[in-house]
């Protein structure tokens, strides 16, 4: 839509409130909302004025004034509000320079987009995430200087399957057991018809879906899979998917999780990413290589493969992302490529020979990340690859964890903390850099933020397990 179909679009749909959203930088939606009358033409050139001091990794105190520019193809209605409610996603620009304002994660997936077309290797970029989640019906954590905790409550789980239920004392029973969610019909999938609910509402507010189905852990892990779009796009689709999964269920009376680890002895929950190159029109991802690949494609795989240490630091961006990256739970611990393996970071899926299928999947991001950062990192990760012509090696076909010692310490390995990530992403971030696409400033902020609000803090506390061993020493 342009600023005149938005305005009739709000008339048409008897808008009263008018609600701008942005991402800050950890990746959490940030809103501000304004009577209807506020908006018009003039609006989408002179924005809307907001205090960004007190938004995380944004400005400083000294220079808190920002506007927010709202974009016209992003407007919906929003399906949760009461109120009839207009939503646009807005990009923050600095008043006195009217320049996009640097740390706005949605103008760094803009910058990644332009330098796609700017290179002169593709003119397109697109993106296919499958974010998985979980489903609890209840959450209670809390952390003081003196104790720490958390409790899952899920109807679902396996460790509810001894406890009465109900006024009547009764257990139906009809529980996944660890490892067995995939593809189990109800009852044993206890919420087809919530996930259903989910997939109505984000296509009520214009999201393409292709499926959606149980995911391979208990206590309600699940998928939902939206059709690939362009980089951008399919970041502010992400965020919207977040957005209707939580409401959804809130409704409901559960509860939404995409904390990449949030069951011990369980499978963890990633976001595979599949993406492809594009220009005028035509694929470039297809050839004669490889599983049906181009050389283009295969160093693109190169790309990522090398830089994924680096990478891991902004695609799986939190210290419980590296509770899912362990052996042993389908996760893609060790950095080869292959067609079908899914215990490889690259997969290339064979379902269809058609050339516009063709992509990679690398599946070592999670949902905890900030899909604006992780698409356009792992952007300049495979354009550095083409770039520099570099070769992913020999495809491993055959189970990774199913190698001996030797041959398995052959294959290079992602971090096993933020904190190495982090130390990664330091020594390793020039490709980042191209077009201006990211900046030197916005890496050290993003390192020294993750290090001092999250890599700290977890790392100096006592964790409960630690009592269990360590009370009686």
């Amino acid at each position: 839509m342009d600023p005149k179909g938005v305005l009739e679009f709000a008339k048409k749909n008897n808008a009263k409130i008018l609600d701008l959203r942005f991402v800050d930088v950890p990746g959490i939606w940030q809103h501000v909302s304004y009577p209807i009358g506020e908006l018009d033409e003039k609006s989408f050139k002179e924005g809307f004025g907001f205090d960004a001091s007190s938004i995380r990794g944004w400005a400083s105190i000294h220079e808190s004034d920002m506007l927010l520019m709202p974009d016209p193809d992003t407007a919906f209605i929003d399906p949760f509000r009461d109120t009839p409610t207009l939503v646009m996603i807005g990009d923050a620009t600095d008043p006195l320079s009217q320049k996009p304002y640097h740390r706005d994660p949605r103008h760094v997936a803009k910058r990644a987009e332009a330098y796609v077309a700017s290179s002169g290797l593709a003119d397109q970029a697109f993106f296919g995430a499958e974010a998985e989640f979980f489903i609890f019906d209840s959450i209670r954590f809390d952390q003081a200087p003196q104790h720490g905790f958390y409790f899952i409550d899920s109807d679902e789980g396996r460790w509810n399957s001894g406890r009465e239920e109900s006024d009547q004392g009764k257990n139906l029973g009809y529980r996944p057991r660890y490892k067995e969610g995939y593809f189990p019909v109800p009852p044993a999938d206890h919420f087809q018809d919530l996930r259903s609910e989910m997939v109505l509402k984000m296509m009520q507010i214009g999201m393409d879906v292709e499926c959606h189905h149980h995911e391979v852990a208990t206590a309600g892990q699940a998928e939902i899979d939206l059709r690939f779009d362009t980089l951008l796009k399919s970041a502010d689709n992400m965020m919207k998917y977040k957005y209707v999964a939580k409401n959804t269920a809130y409704q409901y009376g559960k509860t939404v999780t995409f904390m990449p680890k949030p069951i011990f002895s369980d499978n963890g929950s990633g976001m595979h990413t599949h993406q492809s190159l594009w220009k005028k029109g035509k694929p470039l991802f297809a050839g004669d290589g490889y599983a049906g690949l181009s050389q283009m494609a295969l160093w693109y795989a190169g790309g990522l493969l090398k830089h994924a240490r680096a990478l891991s630091a902004i695609i799986a961006p939190g210290t419980n992302s590296y509770k899912r990256l362990v052996p042993g739970y389908e996760a893609p611990v060790n950095l080869a490529y292959s067609k079908r393996n899914r215990s490889a970071a690259v997969r290339i899926p064979v379902y269809s020979a058609s050339p516009k299928a063709k992509r990679l999947e690398f599946r070592p991001p999670d949902p905890s990340c900030n899909p604006y950062l992780a698409f356009s990192a792992m952007l300049m990760a495979g354009l550095d690859g083409i770039k520099h012509k570099i070769d992913p090696g020999q495809p491993l076909d055959k189970d990774i964890f199913e190698l001996d010692a030797e041959e398995a310490s052959s294959i290079a390995s992602m971090p096993g903390s933020l904190d190495e990530a982090l130390g990664e992403l330091s020594k390793d971030h020039k490709f980042l850099l191209e077009g201006d696409v990211f900046t030197k400033e916005f890496i050290e902020l993003w390192i020294n933020y993750k290090r001092k609000n999250e890599s700290d803090p977890v790392r100096m506390r006592p964790h409960p397990y630690e009592f269990h061993l360590y009370y009686d020493i």
